[in-house]
């Protein structure tokens, strides 16, 4: 009875992730597919917010595009080895590289709103843009490779996506993804969203436009809804690497929560996934605000500049 029990409750996050990732993968891929496509194709001039939209965009896309792998995995489970290794580093180089894309857009909203005067400096924030994506892809690989490498090596897994239980993890492994992946980027966004948010709200008491005052509104809701999407999605999976190295130190006092905690990190993981197709409403609006400077430009004077954009 006791070997049916474990082996009823080893099958359920198979189960588990047979149902919710094909969904994620399929909406997933449409979303940045169409994005990527949107940004490659229907802007002439590439300004700085772009660039990073479209580094974000093909991070969330990169993503989506080694889901299939989960899945498959999750129906005919593979056996570890070197290539679930790069599968499982793959998949969170790409899910960090989002998310230090999405501290970096803040930051980048911020000191627009912030310092007007470099805001329109736009040859150097386009430079600036380039340097730091490729400065994200770098240092993510680097760090994978030194410090997540010997915690990814196949003797260390139970099956293609998870860890042996009695296998814990380093301590840098585990700085690195609380400090500099997830509290790192919080603070920073918090800090920047609620800057940025305090700056357009007392702007907007000076200026007046029904235009202006709407896409102002539009800009704090996005600015709050970037926010709550970061935290509702990476604040669970990143607790959830707390308790499951927590549980693993503690293995007899936690040992009959340990069903509770790995089903908590299942969910919690998926829940981050699902950050690829959320990121999708921030592009929806800077692709519309896009298209739309493009055509006030078209109809406009060839000197015509317009602002929208910098933030």
């Amino acid at each position: 009875m006791s070997k049916t029990c474990n082996d009823s409750w080893a099958d359920e996050p198979q189960y588990f992730q047979r149902v919710v990732y094909i969904p994620v993968f399929l909406l997933g891929l449409l979303l940045n597919v169409s994005a990527v496509t949107v940004l490659l194709l229907k802007r002439r001039q590439w300004v700085d917010t772009q660039i990073y939209t479209l580094n974000l965009a093909l991070a969330d896309l990169a993503l989506v595009l080694f889901l299939p792998v989960r899945v498959f995995d999750a129906y005919h489970p593979l056996e570890p080895s070197d290539f679930c290794s790069a599968m499982f580093s793959i998949h969170y180089i790409n899910m960090y590289a989002s998310i230090f894309t999405v501290t970096c857009i803040s930051v980048h909203r911020y000191l627009s709103i912030r310092f007007p005067f470099w805001a329109r400096e736009r040859s150097t924030k386009k430079r600036i843009a380039v340097l730091v994506c490729t400065l994200i892809w770098v240092t993510l690989v680097v760090s994978t490779c030194i410090a997540f490498g010997p915690n990814n090596v196949p003797e260390k897994f139970s099956n293609c996506y998870s860890r042996l239980d009695e296998e814990r993890d380093s301590l840098i492994y585990l700085l690195l993804l609380e400090i500099l992946g997830y509290l790192l980027p919080l603070v920073t966004m918090t800090f920047c969203s609620i800057q940025t948010s305090c700056i357009l709200r007392t702007s907007g008491e000076h200026q007046s436009g029904e235009e202006t005052s709407v896409q102002k509104k539009t800009f704090l809701r996005l600015i709050k809804a970037n926010l709550i999407v970061f935290v509702v999605c990476y604040t669970p999976f990143h607790v959830a690497i707390c308790l499951v190295e927590y549980h693993k130190v503690n293995i007899e006092s936690w040992s009959s929560l340990e069903s509770v905690i790995h089903k908590f990190r299942e969910v919690a993981e998926w829940i981050a996934t699902t950050n690829c197709c959320l990121d999708s409403f921030g592009y929806y609006f800077l692709l519309r605000q896009f298209l739309k400077d493009e055509s006030q430009s078209d109809s406009a004077s060839p000197r015509g500049r317009t602002k929208s954009s910098d933030l």
